[in-house]
């Protein structure tokens, strides 16, 4: 059978990769403040507790949570508005949102900033629960796009490693600026993080929401949809080579309800779940490792991220070179091993060895690149040809990465020794216990996870077999 005609079946141009990679600069730049700056922020700068701090990141996550297997069923079920495209069209809700909602999070209360914690939580929930529906909807539509764009898997690993380049450079940009704003002290002698901060968290929102908000029009002009995509049916292409009558299109498509009764889809969730909390939780404390543990100043929580995502970055680029000769599980094994290696050097990290600290955190930026990329290159491949529903399935993945995330924050917050806004001694034992083996624990659940796939080639499921083919064709 002869290749589908379609122009999406061809390589994609240089244009069409680069518009698609910066569709969720926006979500990046916003994602980067939130995971490393909110828990520091609310207790430094707006002085919450350590409890209620991490209440304000679980009531965020269990939005997204909710939002994002919903937001996942409508990509799918809805058409575009406007024969626009209904991923982009959703893309543009979500943008829209995040702009309208983020500032007034990274700032004081309006005409409440003196009153009692516990009120100023009230008046942030709604601008929280709004950031996140709109993050939500912009992050699946934007990563359901990819077995659209392309059915060849190589392809789709180059635009998850072009994806995350992205990712990497709007952290390096997120900790760029942050460097300048917390380094330009006039008085000299502010080393710490205190409610004279607020106005720099500010301008950093602002100059992020400008920058991410070009680029999502990039995307937008750049990235063209074809709308009559899901009624077709595609081919998966394994390295990039032309399809043959083996692997000819397939019209038995799964419904959403039919990845419920795939184990393996419960494996992949699992391990993209771990991912999640290794990358995000390891942002979480690096800054309040760095301050509290290591007592460095507070320009470090800007300086040392950005070599994290500076190795990031590097490693990326190589990414879907590994993927090829190696295999996705062998480049997954080898970041996560690389996670547990950095776990291993922070239990003995002190702050006279700064050079340590650095080299430290070049080898977390290898490690988490590698797994996440790995892990969504994954997720891609789970869904191969059944495109029609991988909305749902990137909403489901997502729904367990969220909700885990803001159930370990919480977990970690009820476990702080210092109940008050003003840290203890224990403070310093504490955050070095958690940069040890909470990365190091979620990349050994991830591995074990790993070897339950190893005998399956992921994307092979039981609609394969006949088992139940009939019940689950759209």
């Amino acid at each position: 059978m002869s290749p589908p005609s379609s122009d999406v079946h061809h390589q994609l141009s240089h244009v069409q990769r680069f518009s698609y990679g910066v569709g969720h600069v926006l979500n990046d730049l916003c994602a980067s403040v939130w995971f490393s700056y909110l828990l520091i922020y609310f207790h430094d700068v707006i002085q919450f507790d350590n409890v209620l701090a991490g209440y304000t990141m679980l009531a965020g996550q269990i939005a997204d949570a909710i939002a994002t297997p919903f937001i996942g069923y409508e990509v799918d079920r809805t058409n575009g508005c406007c024969k626009y495209g209904k991923r982009k069209s959703w893309h543009i809700v979500g943008t829209v949102c995040v702009i309208a909602s983020f500032p007034f999070i990274l700032s004081r209360c309006i005409n409440c900033h003196h009153s009692a914690c516990w009120a100023q939580f009230i008046y942030y929930l709604p601008f929280v629960v709004i950031f996140q529906f709109g993050w939500a909807a912009t992050q699946i539509s934007h990563l359901s796009l990819i077995p659209q764009l392309s059915p060849y898997q190589n392809e789709r690993v180059g635009l998850n490693a072009l994806r995350y380049t992205f990712t990497v450079l709007s952290n390096i940009l997120v900790y760029g600026v942050t460097w300048l704003l917390l380094g330009i002290d006039s008085r000299g002698t502010q080393r710490e993080l205190t409610s004279a901060d607020a106005p720099r968290f500010q301008i950093l929102v602002l100059v992020l929401l400008v920058v991410g908000a070009v680029f999502s029009v990039i995307f937008h002009i750049g990235t063209k949809e074809d709308i009559s995509y899901d009624r077709s049916s595609l081919t998966v292409a394994v390295n990039d080579v032309k399809p043959d009558a083996d692997n000819a299109p397939k019209s038995d498509s799964l419904q959403w309800s039919c990845w419920l009764k795939e184990f393996q889809f419960y494996q992949v969730a699992l391990l993209y779940m771990c991912s999640r909390l290794v990358v995000n939780l390891s942002q979480v404390y690096l800054p309040m490792y760095l301050t509290s543990s290591l007592k460095l100043d507070k320009s470090y929580i800007a300086i040392i991220p950005l070599v994290v995502y500076v190795s990031g970055f590097l490693s990326s680029l190589v990414m879907k070179s590994l993927n090829i000769c190696a295999g996705r599980k062998v480049t997954y094994v080898l970041g996560a091993m690389t996670v547990i290696g950095y776990s291993v050097w922070t239990w003995f990290l002190s702050a006279a060895s700064l050079w340590q600290v650095f080299a430290m955190a070049v080898l977390l930026g290898i490690g988490t690149s590698t797994v996440l990329v790995t892990a969504l290159s994954m997720t891609a491949d789970l869904i191969g040809d059944n495109v029609s529903s991988g909305a749902f399935v990137y909403g489901a993945l997502s729904f367990t990465d969220k909700l885990s995330n803001g159930i370990a924050v919480l977990v970690i917050q009820h476990l702080h020794p210092c109940r008050g806004v003003v840290c203890c001694s224990d403070c310093i034992w504490f955050y070095r216990n958690v940069m040890t083996f909470v990365p190091a624990g979620f990349a050994i659940l991830a591995i074990l996870t790993l070897l339950t796939l190893a005998p399956q080639r992921i994307g092979r499921l039981g609609k394969h077999k006949g088992a139940y083919v009939d019940n689950c064709q759209p």
